[in-house]
């Protein structure tokens, strides 16, 4: 396929600003995790989730010319695509943990169908992405686990994060415009499709670990449009070098 249908670099950009903003969540830790082994994990996942942000830009640039440092570093918040669940705060390290969990998860499920996608710079990437996905997964569902099952007070506070969390994570399955059209062409997998499919990967250890998924399946918002005030001062420490310094500087 050498034209996709409109809207696939919007696509692309979401999942880019995903992995992006969550990797600098996730680089905040570095230097405070609970143990030194899981320092350097966790700092290797962030580093992980930022070369995948890369990956996808890469495949935007190639469909509309943008660059990977004009996307990261010239854009404003409002032109971040994100979900709200990857800028909100790196919290305590239940929340942290959790947060990573429910969102390795998401994009397990994502992944494992858009390997098969039509539109074959994607499916390439997909599959170079899920090798190193499989063991994030692997790791966030053993920590998660860890952590609901340990104390007293580290259930509860697992409990705390799912209650604040899952609300935000529902907006990982939010269709995008013309995203209708992409998944009849068979280069996306289906919204809905991919969110039965976390629900099917998350339940078990939630259930197991006596956690209580919060009822429903209410969203916080329901657009890539709409942030909170934490990615504006996120950005602003992000870009604080390319903007004093000029376009020309590279990350």
């Amino acid at each position: 396929m050498t034209d996709p249908p409109p809207g696939l670099a919007d696509q692309l950009v979401a999942l880019a600003d995903d992995e992006l903003v969550l990797g600098h969540r996730d680089s905040e830790w570095t230097g405070h995790a609970p143990i030194l082994e899981e320092d350097i994990a966790f700092a290797n996942i962030a580093q992980d989730e930022i070369g995948h942000a890369l990956l996808w830009y890469g495949l935007v640039h190639a469909l509309i010319g943008d660059t990977p440092d004009q996307l990261v570093f010239l854009r404003g918040p409002a032109a971040y695509r994100n979900v709200q669940l990857v800028e909100l705060p790196k919290g305590d390290w239940a929340f942290s943990m959790l947060r990573q969990y429910l969102f390795d998860a998401a994009e397990s499920a994502r992944l494992a169908q858009m390997v098969a996608s039509r539109y074959a710079p994607m499916a390439q990437v997909a599959a170079k992405i899920r090798t190193e996905e499989i063991y994030h997964y692997r790791h966030t569902h053993g920590w998660a686990r860890r952590l609901a099952l340990g104390t007293d007070e580290s259930h509860r506070r697992m409990q705390t994060a799912l209650d604040q969390a899952w609300p935000y994570a529902q907006q990982l399955f939010v269709p995008l415009p013309d995203e209708g059209m992409l998944v009849e062409a068979g280069i996306v997998p289906a919204a809905e499709t991919v969110r039965q499919a976390w629900v099917d990967l998350t339940s078990p250890l939630l259930l197991e670990a006596g956690l209580a998924i919060p009822n429903g399946a209410q969203t916080i918002v329901r657009d890539r449009h709409t942030h909170t005030q934490h990615l504006e001062r996120l950005l602003a420490d992000m870009q604080e070098v390319a903007r004093s310094e000029g376009p020309e500087v590279g990350w």
